[in-house]
Formats: structure tokens, C-alpha cells, sequence
């Protein structure tokens, strides 16, 4: 007891010994704001009080007015009889979570405020970021004041009253108004912005404006969802209406409104180019069974809405007639409407589950003149979309390499190349001939559209850790970048008369830009530039490339962020982040795992593109095939050793690691196979391929990509030996195991299962759950803590301080 006493009393004095005081000597002033007394029209207010003086304190005055006012480094102010309001303000800035007392003496009268919001004496609790303190306070007579502001922490933190560039936050990735989707009118004259706006409170609202392309000018808004009709240059949008919903169209230039359509369903449509008709999907529900007692007839049965079918309807503008185009108890889907209007271009799939893949699917070109379909393409499992040609007579189809029986196959002998590693393929719908176009391209295929302008098939693809913009002759099957000023192209649009593009665009380094491109002479035009709306005054590190040559032989791309104010004198904690599965990590500024904004609280970021990543090449992407994670494990782990090796401001003792969803498997996967890790994070991790196989959502499906032609009870090298769970001794670093309760993609099971073993280990790890959500966290509070409780975790074991911790998840005496 004694002892016990002793040390709680080291531990205070220990406590005290580490706390220091910083004085505030320079403030930013702004003032003095002159009151007056109101009119007293009696002598007390309706809740039978006497004015006083001192409640002008109460006055409400901007903050912000601090901001641009002078700094003073006189601490003493005078002031006049006149009753005046007065504001101080200074920053705070600290990488680290960190408790502070703040106190202000010599004002008899004063507020005070942390980043706008009033606060009271005693402890305070900042998070990583610059903080602005200001001090309200109220002088009544003539006289001077001397003011001591002093800040009371143990931890590192800087203050001053000059206002330089901020730290970056969490805040500034959830918050504000960014740019959503763009697309541009048929001539290309107009263009809609779609844009989201999030507030702190995590209320979130969607607007829409329409620009004149030619002078930025404004010429609409609409907070209803809007867009072009497809020959036209007039958008729509719809209302309810009596008997239904109402399609209503608007002339840009004019304003002008007119009705489409009446007393249409809630299915979802499209306009036909000839905008003559509508061809809705109209969802029908499938049969039920005893809600409470009920048999699952096929592994995919457990997805809520699996027994819904699709069926595409045929609905006449002129007539309002609406005509089934499909019939049956297959899944029927819209792929294209040809630019004539005469055929309408569909998908079907059917359930095949003993051999792989176990989905095929087929594309049918139906004659809506004749009501016949010819099938384009039949019972094949590796498509993914297809498109008709401006003239109608090729289909751009999106599929995997093994399409059309593996033409498009480029892998060494033996070798099954990924699912995820999309290609291109050109089909003559004549003679049903398929041309591999991306064969020998390394980039996977992420969106494309056909140019009615120029004929071409334009192109978005992965490409290393970047999204470039692409285009491809289909008579010469030659591809051509197109040359953007952002890493990564996220969405694009095509005039149809024009050889226009517009699309938005990020990089490493910045959010989202909107630009237009001329297609003739590649000439991009800046349209809007979030970043500089959102993120002007923010301080960021530099990102910088480093690839390295493996044990293989091979170049592995890789990235690394420094923190703003790095010091190469100085050794810096390091994070490792990677997917490691099946597509790339590409070079996103705004993310789930932001590599800025770790910087931000001194780390220097590592990111790692290992083997298996689609947008490599063929070769590469069929590393993620029925290898479990060991060509990738490998080059995270080489990665990271040279890495820190090379870089003498890495502090090697203090690595850690973090990855999600197939990351988050690698994360458990690297620590049975090295101690180089302080510390690690997996969220929604599979500890184990077999129970994750069999239990998620699409667990045997996704197996057929990583895992294809080998089972559980046929390749238990594999589903066992390959497991975390099964290899739970070997791990010896602290993890922090977080999940949401609601997943349906990898079940929280994995989860618990690797935290009970490592429990029974004896182990160092932590189990967080976030109540109610599904693979991605997306309730606004939740995701703040969900966040949060990561950097706490690696503040704990990379930075020597569990503050942060122990304030979220304080010791339970259980």
C-alpha cells in the first residue's frame, strides 16, 4: 500500500516536473469598439433586473475582425471613460493532441474563445492542428490594463499572435463545399457543377450550377438534382407531380421551361438520343419468404434485395405509353441507346456457382423496330460494360483479361491474370469479332466514352499511382495521352459537337481543379480551383517520389510526405501505408488516410504500390492471384527498410503501419512475418481467408479473383497458413483492431477473432468497434472519433505519449 502510495506520488511530482508555462507577449488588437447604454425605459428589465455596464460583454462583435488587425507587443492598454469591447487574439499550433490550461489575468471583464467557440477556466483539450484563442473583453472607465495570458502544458506546442499558414485537419477534409460531378451541354456551350457542401455539424447538402463555358458567367442554379438532355442544350430536372413524377427542361440562355413528361414512375431512366423516349429500369421485387423462419437459396440469397429483379421499359414521350421491354426472372440492365435511336444495347447475367467465374453474363442488341436481340456476346463472366460507337456498328466493352477467351491475356505461362486489371476490347457487332485494344497497354481501364465529335474513344485509366486521360483511334487502335496538369483525372465529360472535354482533377498536393480541355490542341483552361478556395492558407510538406528496385528485380512505385516544417536535422516517426490488394493507391490529396494529414502531426509518410496493384502492367497485377499477400508483404517490407536506411531522418525505432479492408489484412499479415513495425492498424482486416470466404458478402466472389481455382478444402497452404489467425504467435506488435459492427463486406468477426487471439497471447493490441456502420465509416461523428482513436493509437506507441488515448479510452477498472 505504501508503495503503491509512493509511486502515485512520484508520477504527480514527475507530472509537474514535465509541465511548463509559455507567455503570451504579442497579441493580434483589434479595437476599441465603443458601447452604448441603451435607452432605459425603466429601471428593470422583464425579469425584474438592473442594467449594468458589464453586461455589454454580452454584445455580440465578429472574432474574425482579429485576424487582420495589428499585432501589439505591449502587453499594457489603456482606455478611455467610454465603455468599449476589445479583442486579443494568438495562435496555438501542436502536432499532438495536448491538455493545456490557459489563463488570463489583469481584465476583470472577458471571454475567452478556442477556434470561435466560448470557453471556461480549467483544462482544455487541443487536437492536432492551429488553433485560434481571442479574448473579448470589456473595459468600463479610463485607466490601463496589463494582461497576462499564459498557457500551462506538457506538451510541444508553439504560440504567437502572428498569423502564418495552418496545420492541416480533420476539419478541413470533412468540411466545406467541393466539387462533385461535371458535365458539359451537347455543343458544349454550358456546363453543370455539381457541388456537396458539408457543415461542422456533419449536416451535408448538394447544389447545382450551370456556367457559360465561354465567359465562366453564371446562368443557373438549382439545389434539384439537374442534367443535359442529350441532344438539346437544355437540362432537366424532376418534381412530383399529380399521378406521378414530372420531367421539366430549362433553356439556359433563356430560362425557359417547358414539361417533357408526365406522370412518371419512381424507376430510374434515360433519355434516348433522339429524345423521343425513355427507357426506365423498373425494379421488381422478388418472391418473399417467412421473415422470421426462411431458407437461403444460393450463397448471395443473405444480400438484402438479391431476389429483386430488373426489367427495362420502353416509354413513348409523344403517347406515354410504356411498353415491357423485358420479360423473366433474370436480371435485365441498360448498357447504351445508339445514337439513332433504333437499338438499345443490354447485359443479362445467370448464376453459374460450380465453375469459375461464377456469374456470367451476356450483352444483347435489341431491335426496338422489330422487338428481335441479337446476342453480341454470350455467357461471359469477365465483362464489366459495354458502349455503342457513334455509328452503332462497334461496342467498346470493359472487361477483365480473360474476356472473350483470354485474347486480351498477357501473362507469363500458367499465370491467371487479375479480374480487377481492366481492359479494353473493340467488337464489330456485324461479326461479333473481338479486337483486344489494351492488350499491351499497362494502365487499367477506369471509365470511357465515345467522342461523337472526333469518332474516338476517350478514356480514363489507372496508370502507376496516377488516373491519366487517354484516347484511342479504333480504326488504328493507336492510344495517346492526353496531358493534364493533375496526378489523377476523377471524372470527365464530352461535348457532342465539339472536341471538348471537361473534367475535374486532383493531385498529391491539392484537391480538386476543373478545367476544360480543347481535344484538338490539348490546350487545358483552369475552370475553378477548389484547393485554393479550400486550403489557400494551408501549410503542407512536401510530397516527393522514391521507387525502389526489389529483391526481384523489380521497380516498385513508391511515395513519401514530409511534414510543413521538416528539419532533416531532426529524426521523424514514420507511417507506412499501402491497399496491397488488387488496385493501386493512388495519389489522392483527399482520402480515409490522407498521407498530409499524418504529416501534419509529424510524421513522414510512406506509401507503397507492391506487387499485385492493377495499372502496372499484366504481370504485375497477377501477383495478387493465389499468392495471400506474399510477393506484396515483401516489398512493403524491403520498401521500408530501405527506405529508413536511406533516409538517416527516419527514426527506425518508430515505424508503424496502416491499411484497410484488404490493407487491413496486410497490416496483420506483415507482422507475422517482421518486428520492424512500433505499431500498427488494420480496419476491417480478414484475419482468416476461409471464414472470410464463406462469410462475407462477397467473400467466395472476391476469392475468384484472389484466390482463383483454389478453395479452402483444396489449397489449404493458402486459406490457412496464409492466415493471420493461424499465425497469431508470431506477432509481437501492438495493433489496434477497428471494425464496423454493421459490416457486410468483411464481417467484424474478423476482427474479434484476431483480437481474442492475441488477448490469449498475451499480446499487446486494442479492439475499437464503430456501432452501426458498414465498411466505410460514414456517420460524421463516428468517423471523427474513428479517426481520431488511429492517431491516438500511433501518438501512444510511435510518440511516447498516451495522452490522447487514455482521454478517449480511459483504464476501466474491470
Amino acid at each position: 500500500m505504501k508503495k503503491s502510495i509512493f509511486a502515485v506520488i512520484l508520477a504527480l511530482i514527475s507530472a509537474s516536473a514535465m509541465a511548463k508555462d509559455i507567455k503570451i507577449e504579442r497579441f493580434r488588437y483589434a479595437g476599441p469598439y465603443e458601447m452604448r447604454a441603451p435607452l432605459m425605459l425603466d429601471s428593470v428589465s422583464l425579469d425584474s433586473k438592473q442594467f449594468k455596464t458589464e453586461s455589454l460583454l454580452e454584445t455580440p462583435l465578429k472574432l474574425d475582425l482579429v485576424k487582420s488587425a495589428k499585432v501589439v507587443e505591449d502587453t499594457v492598454f489603456s482606455h478611455s471613460a467610454t465603455p468599449s469591447l476589445h479583442l486579443l487574439g494568438f495562435q496555438v499550433q501542436n502536432s499532438a493532441f495536448a491538455k493545456t490550461k490557459i489563463s488570463v489575468k489583469g481584465l476583470k471583464n472577458y471571454h475567452l474563445y478556442l477556434d470561435g467557440s466560448k470557453i471556461g477556466g480549467g483544462e482544455t483539450q487541443l487536437q492536432p492542428g492551429t488553433h485560434e484563442f481571442v479574448v473579448k473583453f470589456l473595459t468600463e472607465k479610463a485607466g490601463s490594463d496589463t494582461v497576462r495570458v499564459k498557457i500551462s502544458t506538457d506538451a510541444d506546442l508553439t504560440a504567437d499572435a502572428v498569423t502564418g499558414k495552418r496545420l492541416l485537419t480533420l476539419n478541413d477534409l470533412y468540411d466545406g463545399l467541393r466539387i462533385g460531378g461535371l458535365s458539359l451541354s451537347p455543343d458544349g456551350r454550358y456546363a453543370i457543377t455539381s457541388y456537396t457542401e458539408t457543415l461542422s455539424t456533419g449536416k451535408s447538402s448538394t447544389r447545382y450550377r450551370v456556367t457559360d463555358t465561354k465567359t465562366g458567367g453564371i446562368v443557373g442554379e438549382s439545389e434539384k438534382a439537374i442534367s443535359w438532355m442529350p441532344r438539346s442544350n437544355r437540362y432537366y430536372y424532376t418534381q412530383p407531380s399529380e399521378g406521378g413524377r414530372r420531367i421539366v427542361t430549362v433553356e439556359p440562355a433563356t430560362g425557359a421551361v417547358s414539361t417533357l413528361a408526365t406522370g412518371l414512375s419512381d424507376d430510374a431512366f434515360r433519355i434516348s438520343p433522339t429524345e423521343k423516349f425513355l427507357i426506365l429500369t423498373h425494379k421488381n421485387d422478388g418472391p418473399k419468404g417467412d421473415k422470421d423462419v426462411h431458407q437461403y437459396v444460393e450463397p448471395d440469397d443473405r444480400q438484402p434485395g438479391w431476389r429483386n429483379r430488373n426489367s427495362l421499359i420502353y416509354y413513348d414521350l409523344a403517347t406515354g405509353i410504356a411498353q415491357p421491354l423485358t420479360y423473366g426472372h433474370h436480371d435485365a440492365s441498360l448498357l447504351d441507346i445508339s445514337d439513332d435511336g433504333r437499338h438499345v444495347l443490354l447485359i443479362t447475367s445467370k448464376s453459374r456457382l460450380t465453375e469459375r467465374p461464377t456469374t456470367l453474363y451476356s450483352i444483347l442488341r435489341l431491335d426496338l423496330q422489330t422487338m428481335k436481340a441479337d446476342t453480341i456476346v454470350k455467357d461471359d463472366g469477365f465483362i464489366a460494360s459495354a458502349k455503342f460507337s457513334p455509328d452503332g456498328k462497334t461496342l467498346a466493352v470493359k472487361g477483365s483479361p480473360e474476356a472473350f477467351g483470354s485474347i486480351g491475356k498477357n501473362v507469363p505461362t500458367g499465370r491467371t491474370p487479375s479480374m480487377y486489371d481492366y481492359q479494353l476490347y473493340l467488337v464489330d457487332v456485324a461479326t461479333r469479332k473481338a479486337t483486344p485494344l489494351t492488350r499491351s497497354f499497362n494502365p487499367s481501364i477506369d471509365d470511357f466514352q465515345w467522342s461523337r465529335a472526333d469518332g474516338k474513344l476517350y478514356f480514363t485509366a489507372n496508370d502507376r499511382d496516377k488516373i491519366n486521360f487517354f484516347s484511342a483511334d479504333a480504326k488504328t487502335l493507336k492510344i495517346n495521352q492526353i496531358e493534364t496538369s493533375e496526378d489523377c483525372v476523377r471524372r470527365f465529360s464530352l461535348a457532342k459537337t465539339q472536341p471538348l472535354a471537361a473534367w475535374t482533377g486532383v493531385s498529391a498536393s491539392n484537391s480538386a481543379r476543373s478545367y476544360l480541355t480543347n481535344l484538338k490542341t490539348q490546350k487545358s483552361t483552369l475552370v475553378e480551383d477548389q484547393h485554393a478556395r479550400l486550403y489557400g492558407d494551408i501549410a503542407l510538406g512536401d510530397c516527393k517520389d522514391w521507387d525502389f528496385v526489389g529483391s526481384r528485380g523489380d521497380t516498385i512505385c513508391a511515395r513519401y510526405y514530409l511534414p510543413p516544417s521538416f528539419d532533416a536535422a531532426k529524426k521523424y516517426p514514420m507511417l507506412v501505408y499501402y491497399y496491397g490488394g488488387c488496385s493501386p493507391t493512388p495519389r489522392y490529396f483527399e482520402s480515409g488516410y490522407a498521407p498530409h494529414l499524418y504529416a501534419a502531426q509529424g510524421y513522414v509518410v510512406f506509401v507503397v504500390n507492391p506487387s499485385g496493384a492493377a495499372g502496372f502492367g499484366q504481370e504485375y497485377a497477377s501477383r495478387h492471384v493465389n499468392t495471400a499477400g506474399d510477393f506484396v508483404a515483401d516489398d512493403i517490407i524491403e520498401g521500408t527498410k530501405c527506405f529508413a536506411e536511406d533516409h538517416p531522418f527516419i527514426d527506425s525505432k518508430h515505424i508503424g503501419c496502416l491499411g484497410a479492408s484488404y490493407g487491413g489484412f496486410m497490416t496483420q499479415y506483415l507482422q507475422t512475418k517482421t518486428d520492424i513495425f512500433a505499431a500498427a492498424m488494420s480496419h476491417a482486416g480478414i484475419s482468416d481467408h476461409t471464414s472470410y470466404w464463406g462469410e462475407g458478402y462477397w467473400g467466395y466472389s472476391y476469392s475468384e479473383v484472389a484466390m482463383a481455382n483454389s478453395y479452402p478444402w483444396s489449397h489449404k497452404e493458402l486459406y490457412v497458413e496464409h492466415s493471420p489467425l493461424y499465425n497469431a504467435d508470431k506477432i509481437h506488435t501492438p495493433i489496434l483492431f477497428l471494425h464496423g459492427t454493421a459490416d457486410t463486406n468483411v464481417p467484424v468477426g474478423e476482427s474479434i477473432q484476431m483480437y481474442t487471439a492475441l488477448k490469449l497471447l498475451g499480446r499487446e493490441t486494442a479492439f475499437v468497434v464503430v456501432e452501426g456502420e458498414n465498411h466505410w465509416i460514414l456517420d460524421y461523428k463516428k468517423r471523427q472519433k474513428w479517426q481520431n482513436t488511429t492517431f491516438a493509437w500511433f501518438q501512444k506507441w510511435l510518440k511516447g505519449d498516451a495522452t490522447w488515448w487514455d482521454t478517449l479510452y480511459p483504464e476501466k477498472n474491470l
